[in-house]
């Protein structure tokens, strides 16, 4: 095994570009927590606190309970992540994903339940494979230590570096994902060349040439990934780890079982398909096998045959000579339309662009580009399978003028004309035009009518009738329509053509009825087969496939599209696919849980879409496909269910690699099909599978209980990006190979991860490794900065700030609790009835509501609840007391430090467990405790503690707002700076005009249900029907979220508050008087009307009341004003 120790020695070898995220200034409170992580994790791993077994077989015999019993009896979970492709270091994104399973695996131990959480490496596929050879190349270029490169030297024929996996850019359209730029080029930081990546990686540069042997790359990153995790702190069961591929054989026997099933089934077909191809390469480039154009597909166009029926000057000299006699030559335009082929007009070709004269068979030859002489090569167009015969090269300009025959044009004959728009990159950089119902071809001929001697042309070659092809709604000859009605002027106001381009395809395609040819009065949608097909049976066009973008696999080839035998998995096919969608849609609440219509609405986008895909291929790393052994099982197609797998590993083998027996004894050769089988429980026991495995029945028996307890799998995490791949095969393949009954239950897909807001990219010098992020701010900051981050599928924020503030909440929390639980001073006793009553009460609602949160995966929500608003509700508790002149009652400190630490072991379990152990010193770990136990929150008691907070945010409010107006220079009503009184106005009663809104408000809640019996909409309608709308409508919206919040619905609809506002008034004094920096605080007690009032601040006494505010109290909302004394 490789010598990890030596990425630390290497960091002086760096060589990228100047960080760009946050330098801390000092670390001794860092530092301090991050010696109390070490600890706890070394405690963590000695007592096997992660390591989870199903209950055993001789506590419960296999056949005495159902799965469904047992789990009942023994509640369990279930989640993993995607696993981690092993050609790097793991990064923060990375640890974004594994946070959603770390915080969910917590929470599950702390419901009693058996959380298993386990973690393998991907290593299939090209990218390590291809990685290791460009190293090769290098080192004979460069030497063993590479002393002969020189900065800045780009040696000719040498591939790019493919980089460390790393997550595609996101887009808003998640079923489709259509990569822009190549993951090399964002994760290697302008790195040139292989080794440049792995010396970024902090390897020496001494090292770098074992990593020419993939097996290497097998050895070095997977430790290194245990490493970065451990100091994470995740609650990994690491007996459950391994590498795929037949590195290790028990998973290669269990890839191979895979695979011989699915093709029983009839899931794995053989046939020719289209595929995204790298010539290079000589195979299949799957999306994993790419640096650039992830989750790109091939486009099938319909080719047609223009013949060159004669030459323009120029082309005819250029060609002279290089032609056969009598040869058939033809422009070759692809469409996605060919049921528009009727309404030709001209030929367009790129006037700069390079053609060339291909051969495609005896005596036949096509005008195209380059690129799409790559694509027919390898599709069955040309004479010869995978050869470029190029007879001539020729520049569009000199082919304008050339005469062609248009295959069912009314026009039969029509000229090449040029368009300036015409890409290389698209098609076959010849374009058919057809301005009946292309927006561009009509702007285009429009242009060239009225510029013929600019663009060199005769004008009645762009003068063409114009018929109709397709009849819609809005008009016969839609694009003209659309051209005027859009005011384009010129084929340059590409922003409106390009509306004009989608309105056009979308009526014409959906609402469109054939105006011309053999189908007229059928659909678009019917007869576009039929003309595509007429077309081809007359051999007047072809089939024509390319990517649908630029695809670059991790060799540097630049893709194209082969038509090929290959042995494909048929996602798509109508019953599997129909299955799979309803269980996605999950109408009757049995299917999979999504969490977000986003995540739902993606996957459906994608099911109706993805088809046939390669599962096998003939380069790279991977294990074989069991009955065609020189292919390899490709590496989305070996990593569907491996999630089986996790639950027997540890009965398999010890250790990553299966070279060590596992608690079964069992070898990997005797690992046959029909164990799987019986494993999986596809299949019930036998004598025969007994003695033809040569496993024991009691083992066998062992580890069925495991898959049949852990499966079906509660969650799955990963990122958004691997909706249109990895994610759908997982569930596709699930539901073919397993019952019903252990079918995946979730699936939630995050985001990516910025950091301090902008994208990660370590050419711009904003990334970090989780290895870094985790030294810098240690593992329970770090997990608290992830939590913020966000949820949900839209992209999220590691903001350091966060990581970095968090550092000084767990000391300095740590400090005072360490402190205070020393403090003989504290209050013993019955609670009080206003500080000690609030402050329990707001312990219970909080502890509450962050179940809530952590049961939604809402972990940013539960964060806030578990330890920002803990927090403060402790300071507010300490405030309150010291306004008041009383200690801290030691019952409610006590059970604030149990309530904290257990409330955020989850999210930041280090310090929680420190705090439980050394702290309470509680016997066993944190990791062993159960959700605490509180009552429901008191709803008056709720109302008061908000009422509190409101009033007093309100008082202060206002004094900060007097200092601003003062600092302006404006006139104040006193100076906040002197001595100064404040009054307070409260009230019993409601004004009159609210009665009526009270008797709305009675007739339309459910206060059985507690749920509102007419929508927002009819209610507000009815409000705005009795007048008053301007001050009714916050009233009535005040009353409802009351309602909502659980204040008994009989007090607030007879006008009554559910707690004493008065006391609470008296209550707060000392504090306001502290903190607001009061001589003196008054409450009058005022009534609607009336000229006087009750001073409750002496006695009840009543005074004159002269202030205007007094009459802007209401209930639960007291007015107030300052004097200066």
């Amino acid at each position: 095994m490789a010598d990890t120790t030596a990425v630390a020695k290497g960091v002086e070898n760096l060589s990228v570009s100047a960080s760009k995220t946050k330098e801390l200034k000092g670390t001794e409170k860092r530092d301090t927590l991050i010696e109390i992580e070490k600890k706890y994790q070394q405690k963590w791993e000695q007592e096997g606190v992660f390591e989870v077994d199903a209950p055993s077989t001789a506590e419960f015999p296999l056949d005495a309970i159902t799965p469904d019993e047992l789990r009942q009896k023994h509640p369990k979970f279930f989640g993993t992540i995607a696993y981690p492709y092993m050609n790097g270091r793991l990064h923060a994104g990375h640890a974004f994903s594994f946070s959603k399973i770390e915080y969910h695996t917590g929470f599950a131990r702390m419901q009693g339940k058996r959380a298993l959480f386990p973690q393998g490496y991907h290593c299939t596929g090209l990218p390590i494979k291809a990685s290791a050879d460009k190293l090769v190349k290098e080192i004979e270029m460069f030497g063993q230590e590479f002393e002969r490169y020189k900065e800045d030297e780009v040696v000719e024929g040498a591939a790019p570096a493919a980089a460390p996996a790393a997550a595609p850019k996101s887009k808003e359209d998640l079923t489709k994902f259509n990569a822009k730029k190549g993951k090399t080029v964002a994760k290697t930081g302008g790195a040139k060349y292989q080794f440049q990546i792995l010396k970024s990686l902090g390897i020496p540069v001494q090292e770098i040439h074992k990593f020419a042997d993939p097996q290497h790359w097998l050895h070095f990153f997977p430790p290194e990934c245990k490493k970065d995790l451990t100091n994470f702190g995740a609650r990994i069961d690491w007996r459950r780890q391994f590498v795929t591929t037949d590195a290790n054989p028990y998973y290669d026997a269990f890839v191979r079982w895979q695979m011989n099933r699915l093709l029983e089934l009839n899931k794995i077909k053989f046939g020719k398909r289209y595929t995204i191809y790298s010539i290079k390469d000589g195979q299949p480039c799957m999306d994993h096998d790419r640096s650039e154009g992830e989750g790109v597909l091939p486009q099938e166009y319909t080719a047609l045959k223009l013949k060159v029926t004669e030459w323009a000057p120029k082309a005819a000299e250029a060609l002279k000579g290089k032609l056969p006699e009598g040869a058939n030559v033809y422009l070759c335009p692809a469409t996605l339309r060919p049921e528009t082929m009727y309404g030709q007009v001209c030929c367009f070709v790129g006037p700069a662009l390079k053609y060339g004269v291909f051969k495609a068979a005896e005596n036949e030859y096509f005008v195209i580009t380059e690129r799409a002489a790559k694509n027919m090569a390898y599709q069955g167009i040309f004479e010869k399978e995978g050869v470029i015969d190029k007879a001539a090269d020729i520049v569009g300009s000199d082919l304008i003028g050339t005469l062609v025959h248009a295959p069912l044009s009314v026009h039969k004959e029509v000229y090449v004309l040029p368009m300036d728009t015409v890409l290389a990159t698209k098609g076959t950089g010849v374009v058919t035009s057809v301005p009946s119902d292309s927006p561009d071809d009509c702007a285009m001929m429009t242009e060239l009518a009225k510029k013929p001697e600019f663009y060199g042309i005769q004008k009645e070659w762009a003068e063409k009738e114009i018929v109709s092809v397709i009849k819609t709604p809005t008009s016969d000859l839609l694009a003209p329509y659309l051209v005027k009605k859009l005011k384009i002027n010129s084929p340059k106001d590409a922003k409106q053509l390009l509306e004009a381009k989608e309105l056009a395809y979308k009526e014409g395609f959906y609402q469109g009825i054939m105006n011309y040819g053999d189908f007229k009065g059928e659909k678009v949608e019917t007869a576009k087969p039929k003309v595509r097909q007429q077309l081809i049976d007359a051999g007047d066009a072809f089939a024509y496939s390319e990517p649908e973008n630029k695809v670059v696999s991790r060799s540097g080839d630049e893709c194209s599209v082969a038509l090929m035998d290959q042995w494909y998995i048929d996602y798509g096919e109508d019953s599997w696919r129909t299955i799979l969608y309803d269980y996605v849609e999950n109408k009757d609440g049995k299917g999979i849980n999504t969490y977000y219509a986003d995540t739902q609405h993606a996957f459906k986008g994608v099911i109706g879409w993805l088809k046939q895909w390669a599962c096998a291929r003939t380069y790279g790393l991977g294990s074989k496909l069991p009955w065609d052994p020189n292919f390899l099982v490709e590496s989305l197609s070996d990593s569907t269910v491996y999630m089986a797998y996790y639950t027997v590993a540890h009965w398999l083998h010890k250790d990553l690699f299966g070279r060590e027996k596992g608690k079964g004894n069992i070898g990997a050769d005797q690992m046959i099909d029909e164990v799987w089988d019986y494993i999986f429980c596809r299949t019930e026991l036998s004598d025969h599978l007994v003695t033809k495995s040569g496993i024991p029945k009691e083992t066998l028996d062992s580890m069925r209980r495991e898959f049949q307890y852990f499966y079906p799998l509660d969650i799955r995490v990963s990122g958004k990006d691997l909706i249109p791949n990895h994610l759908t095969f997982w569930l596709y393949n699930h539901i073919a190979l397993f019952p019903r009954e252990y079918w995946p239950k979730s699936v939630r897909a995050n985001g990516h991860l910025q950091l301090n807001g902008e994208k990660m990219s370590k050419s711009t010098g904003n990334f970090m490794t989780l290895d870094d992020v985790v030294k810098k701010y240690g593992a329970d900051a770090a997990r608290v900065a992830l939590a913020d981050a966000g949820d949900g599928i839209s992209d999220s924020n590691f903001v350091e700030d966060v990581a970095d503030s968090t550092i000084l909440r767990f000391y300095t929390n740590k400090e005072w609790i360490e402190e205070t639980l020393k403090d003989e001073s504290l209050r013993t006793g019955e609670l009080n009835s206003f500080q000690d009553a609030l402050f329990d009460n707001e312990m219970n609602a909080l502890v509450n509501e962050a179940r809530k949160h952590y049961e939604e995966t809402s972990y940013k929500l539960a964060l806030k609840a578990a330890h920002y608003d803990f927090l403060n509700a402790r300071d507010m508790y300490r405030e309150a007391c010291a306004a008041a002149g009383i200690p801290l009652h030691k019952d409610l400190v006590t059970k604030y430090i149990r309530l904290q630490a257990l409330v955020i072991t989850p999210i930041a379990p280090h310090w929680a467990d420190y705090v439980w152990q050394e702290c309470l010193g509680e016997p066993k770990s944190i990791q062993f405790a159960l959700w605490p136990e509180v009552p429901a929150a008191n709803p008056a008691l709720t109302a008061a503690r908000d009422y509190v907070r409101t009033t007093s945010s309100a008082i202060n409010s206002a004094e900060a707002a007097q200092l601003k107006k003062m600092a302006k220079g404006r006139q104040s009503d006193f100076d906040p700076k002197k001595p100064k009184k404040l009054t307070i106005f409260a009230t019993e009663n409601f004004p009159t005009w609210q009665a009526k809104y009270i008797d709305l408000l009675s007739e339309v809640w459910d206060a059985a249900t507690g749920t509102q019996k007419i929508d927002d909409k009819e209610l507000n309608g009815r409000i705005a029907k009795m007048g008053e709308m301007k001050k009714a409508m916050p009233f009535v919206q005040a009353l409802k979220k009351r309602l909502k919040d659980g204040e008994p619905a009989e007090q607030i609809l007879s006008r009554k508050l559910s707690f004493d506002e008065k006391a609470t008034l008296l209550a707060m004094i000392p504090g306001l008087k502290r903190t607001a920096g009061l001589e003196s605080v008054q409450v009058v007690l005022v009534e609607e009307g009336s000229k006087t009032g009750k001073d409750l601040t002496n006695g009840g006494a009543e005074i004159e009341v002269t202030a205007p505010m007094a009459e802007a109290a209401l209930p639960g909302q007291p007015s107030f004003f300052f004097t200066n004394v």
